[in-house]
């Protein structure tokens, strides 16, 4: 650990509130970092006003969030280290792509563009947003019994309602629709630039048990780094699902994230 570790930023993914973050804070500034966790453009600052207010969370993509994180960096005395969940571990890999980041980690991170395994468990996790167009530009809350299949499915089914009544919001449904959509598209939001050399290392974790984010999905984001000479690692939690950041073995994939900065001496 260096006397002045790097800023940390926590990115959350779609239906969770940024405050599901919060232990994840605790942990990381016990530890000697600057922790914070902003939310996307648009989310309030309560789960509560979020659920009331969705439409001031609706028709934010990609390119939105990647700004509003870049525009937050702008204003930090040093580049952070990024983890990000779901949607959030894409916006991260964006940015570390873009040089803006000490490092990144992207747990259980949405498909970037070049990524082509879709498992089905995916389509039917994504589903509440695809069974209609109009949500591209609203925003969409999960159903109790849509989250246990697309969290929750590796914990106990009480666990997994306790959690949704915690922390879960609607969201944008603009970033699917721009990811199911990136290989067709040239200039796609979801594109990475996975290439670059002289960048910060990039750590991908994975849930083997996961409906949202198969381990398919993290296994081809992973290759499509095989050309850049950066560091690149994986860490797989082969009994964990989409959940693992919150609910009650969220602790495990902290330590994993701190002893990986440690190790690289971030």
């Amino acid at each position: 650990m260096t006397e002045a570790p790097n800023p940390v930023i926590f990115i959350h993914g779609l239906w969770l509130h940024p405050t599901s973050w919060t232990e994840w804070l605790g942990v990381f500034e016990e530890a000697g970092y600057r922790a914070m966790a902003p939310g996307w453009p648009g989310v309030p600052d309560t789960v509560e006003a979020a659920r009331a207010n969705p439409d001031s969370i609706a028709d934010h993509g990609i390119d939105d969030v990647t700004s509003h994180y870049a525009k937050i960096i702008e204003s930090l005395p040093a580049k952070p280290i990024l983890i990000g969940h779901s949607f959030g571990g894409m916006i991260a890999e964006k940015l570390l792509g873009q040089d803006l980041a000490a490092a990144a980690i992207g747990i259980d991170a949405a498909q970037i563009k070049g990524v082509l395994p879709l498992p089905l468990s995916s389509l039917r996790s994504t589903l509440p947003v695809f069974r209609n167009p109009a949500n591209k530009h609203l925003a969409v809350s999960l159903t109790q019994d849509q989250f246990r299949y697309s969290f929750g499915n590796a914990i106990d089914a009480s666990e997994s309602d306790a959690l949704y009544q915690q922390w879960t919001i609607p969201a944008p449904g603009r970033p699917l629709f721009e990811a199911a959509a990136a290989n067709f598209s040239l200039h796609s939001p979801a594109k990475v630039n996975t290439s670059i050399d002289n960048r910060g290392p990039l750590l991908l974790i994975m849930g083997g048990q996961d409906h949202t984010v198969p381990e398919a999905i993290t296994k081809s984001t992973l290759k499509q780094y095989r050309h850049s000479h950066a560091i690149n690692d994986l860490i797989e939690f082969s009994d964990r699902g989409h959940s693992l950041t919150i609910d009650h073995g969220w602790r495990d994939v902290a330590n994993s994230c701190l002893d990986w900065l440690y190790r690289h001496s971030l």
